[in-house]
């Protein structure tokens, strides 16, 4: 037996030498050496390594860490603690007391899992989970080593203590601390001497849009230690790397399994619905001040909006505004002024409200769905539960406070209870949700806009029906909403025609690249839209990262359309903005400071504000909701993110022009004239307020316009010509010469003596890279090369993952062929 631990030993020590050389290796790709300076310089504890580098560096070593990271583990985080003190500062950093660890990142292959293809062929794996986190509990000291004194020999005795939750292979101990030494003299612990670590635990359930409809999606337990604690927060996408143990057995012979963590990313992409933000690149920014200077920017981005659904131009605007938000206060007095805006849709059914509501699904960084009947007050805000565990309450949060900084999102708002619906007046102004029950007395944050969408009491609106008859909401709940549009089904000849023609052209496209009849790829997060054709000269690269759409008139025919309520101003060019650089333009114009307000701006808000409320309405023109000091508020939220929307750190007069132009749209559907270069004009009380503008301008771009749809329309009706079209749209990275079924792999593994690649390798990284580019990435000018590897390597075996320098040969290849182009760590298409 001693010579098996021998053995162990032996092997223990290689390992751990191989990880020390691979930790001190410098190369073009990867270097530890200041990963690890840097880390003692943030004071952290945690290396994150990528395990493609090591895949590279030595496989076998990569396959150990994640088929037998009980053995293979300790020996890197040996390795690594052997290379601190030989690099560290004694005058600076303190080793004592702390235990320096190995954090995994990169690419698992077919150990990536969730929740619900967790199977026991998993257990003592390292495997990567993604998912939400629904439950936190508090975190805990954890004791890892006790000291007693016996005051009767006036010695010191110390015991170490491990539970099934220890990476190391040895075992468990008894969870009881001595009372007397083993001659019987009674023991007293030293608590000062003790050493303790953070304990958590969290639970990890798998994404609701990505479980099968009609089953409860499925929960996994997670153990955090030492520096994860605290990490992620209930209601945060993560993607969680850990040992998948069985701890202990349960009834009928079947076990309790839990996962250690070892590393924690919070998800970045909306299609895993992560709130991280997406990272900006050089190009993003310059292209996003280049277009701000635009005069019509506004009109553009909320043109691009859902282009799917035809008309709802002033409500587009509204919820552009709202992605945008205001500018939120909080005084030295502790006076909080919200800055998010709430906006409701009332009206007739199959008026594309719910399609709206999911759009901001799909968009918004943050966005939780609820609906009316299928969600309490308590479900909305917060709930006292008790653990079955421990025994102690906790607060489990709602959708609000899982929303805290975003959207929610509320469908059938007028099938809620009165009782659940006063539940939300606090959200929706003070924007904090207040618990005092079960002796817990606590004030949550809920910083989110709320989008709800509402049928009238009639089924069907009636116009000869006074607007809060038709709404019977109270005045107290309208008024916490900023803007209350009401949606009606008019009946309109042709406006009927054009929005018949608008469905008929969305039900004839085809995805770039398809032929009729292929089955469609099953993706709930696929969005309308089409980038432009592919091409393989090098010269069209600059066009091919343009942040526009090509125009298509089966999708884009509403952009820029007359509707019944007048006309919009149009978009000559028929210019359509990708929805992936929206949410890039969203995301940098909130991420500016808050613009400030100016003293034309305050002027222009103030004679508004006045005319609305002591405005005379005419017998048959009713307010849709009341005129309180929150419209004052409304004024300013909306010229606030009218302003950020042009980039402007400046709230100038023309933000409050548009703003006010919207809210006399939701109160009254009324479209206000401009005139052009004409100064604002103080009125009589009741008075419309005169805008400036070119009507001349705006006839001829409608004659334009009206010239282009016509010639649209006729080349549509050639479906012949247009599928041809669309044929000639096909992803050039599909080549006939590489189309290598997936059940003959290749043999070979890793980089070629040269640093290279195999053929045979080359065409599997061209066929996966082919197969994203056509599905998740189609949208995507330009991805990440840290975030594609791992995706090429998603349910590849651990003898066929490539690793960075295969993966960057592999690219280089191509780029060598015009298939793409590899710059800075980012992937461009071609």
């Amino acid at each position: 037996m001693s010579l098996d631990f021998e053995t162990l030993d032996q092997a223990q020590v290689e390992r751990a030498r191989y990880f020390e050389e691979f930790f001190n290796a410098q190369t073009d790709h990867y270097n530890y050496k200041n990963n690890i300076a840097r880390m003692l310089r943030e004071d952290s504890t945690r290396l994150i390594v990528n395990i493609d580098d090591l895949r590279d560096y030595k496989r076998e070593y990569a396959d150990g860490l994640l088929k037998d990271p009980t053995d293979f583990l300790p020996a890197a985080e040996d390795a690594l603690l052997t290379i601190v003190k030989t690099v560290y500062d004694p005058e600076k950093y303190s080793l004592a007391e702390k235990g320096y660890k190995v954090g995994l990142s990169g690419s698992f292959g077919d150990h990536h899992v969730s929740p619900r293809t967790l199977r026991a062929t998993h257990v003592n794996k390292m495997i990567s989970i993604d998912g939400i986190v629904t439950r936190c509990s508090l975190v805990r000291p954890k004791m890892l080593k006790s000291v007693h004194y016996c005051a009767e020999t006036g010695q010191f005795h110390a015991r170490e203590y491990r539970d099934a939750t220890a990476t190391s292979n040895l075992p468990p101990t008894s969870s009881i601390t001595p009372q007397v030494d083993d001659d019987g003299h009674i023991l007293e612990t030293e608590f000062g001497l003790c050493v303790f670590r953070d304990h958590q635990r969290i639970s990890i359930q798998e994404m609701p849009e990505r479980a099968p409809a009609g089953q409860l999606p499925r929960s996994v337990d997670v153990i955090l230690d030492d520096d994860l604690v605290d990490r992620c927060k209930p209601g945060d996408r993560i993607q969680i790397v850990g040992i998948y143990r069985s701890v202990g057995g349960g009834g009928s012979g079947t076990f309790k399994t839990l996962m250690l963590a070892n590393n924690i990313n919070l998800l970045s992409s909306k299609a895993g619905g992560g709130i991280a933000h997406t990272p900006l690149t050089s190009t993003d920014i310059r292209q996003i001040n280049q277009l701000s200077k635009r005069s019509k920017i506004f009109e553009l981005l909320s043109q691009s909006l859902a282009p799917s659904i035809y008309g709802h131009d002033w409500i587009k605007k509204a919820i552009l505004l709202m992605l945008l938000g205001g500018a939120e206060k909080n005084l030295a007095n502790g006076t909080h002024i919200r800055g998010d805006i709430n906006i409701l849709m009332v009206g007739d059914p199959s008026t594309a409200k719910s399609q709206l509501l999911r759009f901001v699904l799909n968009t918004a960084p943050l966005a939780i769905a609820t609906t009316g009947r299928g969600s309490s007050g308590v479900g909305l805000t917060a709930a006292v539960t008790t653990d079955k565990d421990t025994g102690e309450r906790r607060l489990e949060a709602g959708a609000m406070v899982l929303a805290d900084r975003g959207v929610v999102c509320i469908d059938e708002f007028d099938k809620m209870s009165d009782i659940d619906r006063v539940a939300i007046h606090e959200v929706m102004e003070q924007q904090t949700v207040t618990i005092a029950k079960a002796g817990i007395h606590t004030s949550l944050n809920a910083r989110c806009s709320v989008i709800a969408a509402a049928n009238p009491v009639y089924g069907q609106y009636d116009v000869h029906k006074d607007p809060h008859k038709n709404i019977a909401l109270p005045d107290s709940l309208l008024s916490r909403f900023d803007l209350l549009f009401v949606v009606t089904d008019d009946v309109d000849e042709v406006r009927d025609r054009k929005i018949a023609d608008h469905v008929l052209r969305m039900h004839r496209y085809l995805r770039p690249g398809t032929e009729e009849g292929t089955p469609v790829h099953d993706n709930l997060a696929q969005s309308l839209a089409v980038d432009g054709p592919a091409t393989s000269d090098p010269s069209a690269e600059v066009e091919e990262m343009s942040p526009f759409e090509k125009y298509d008139p089966l999708l884009h025919v509403g952009v820029g359309a007359v509707t019944s309520s007048g006309r919009v101003p149009g978009n000559k060019k028929k210019e359509v903005l990708s929805l992936a650089f929206i949410k890039k333009y969203i995301q940098y114009a909130k991420s500016k400071p808050a613009p400030t307000l100016t003293k034309g701006a305050a002027e222009w808000i103030v004679e508004a504000y006045a005319n609305l409320r002591n405005q005379e309405t005419n017998p048959n023109e009713k307010r849709t909701s009341p005129l309180t000091a929150r419209t004052l508020e409304t004024l300013i939220r909306l010229s606030t993110a009218h302003a950020k929307a042009r980039l402007s750190p400046k709230v100038q007069e023309q933000d409050a022009q548009v703003a006010e132009e919207i809210l006399r749209w939701a109160l009254f559907k009324e479209v206000l004239k401009r005139k052009k270069h004409t100064k604002r004009r103080k009125l009589n009380t009741g008075a419309a307020v005169v805008r400036s503008s070119d009507n001349e301008d705006e006839d001829a771009e409608g004659s334009e316009e009206e010239d282009e749809e016509e010639e649209a329309t006729q080349t549509e009706r050639m479906p012949d010509v247009a599928r041809e079209k669309q044929k000639e749209m096909t992803p050039p990275l599909v080549h006939e010469d590489i189309q290598m079924p997936l059940d003959q792999p290749p043999t070979l593994a890793g980089p070629t003596q040269d640093g290279g690649i195999a053929p045979d390798r080359l065409k599997l990284f061209r066929q996966r890279l082919a197969a994203l580019f056509s599905t998740k990435y189609q949208d995507e000018e330009q991805v990440f090369f840290e975030e594609l590897l791992p995706q090429i390597n998603e349910g590849l075996s651990s003898e066929l993952l490539f690793g960075t320098v295969e993966a960057t040969a592999a690219c280089q290849a191509m780029s060598d062929q015009n298939e793409l182009m590899l710059s800075d760590g980012i992937v461009y298409k071609i």
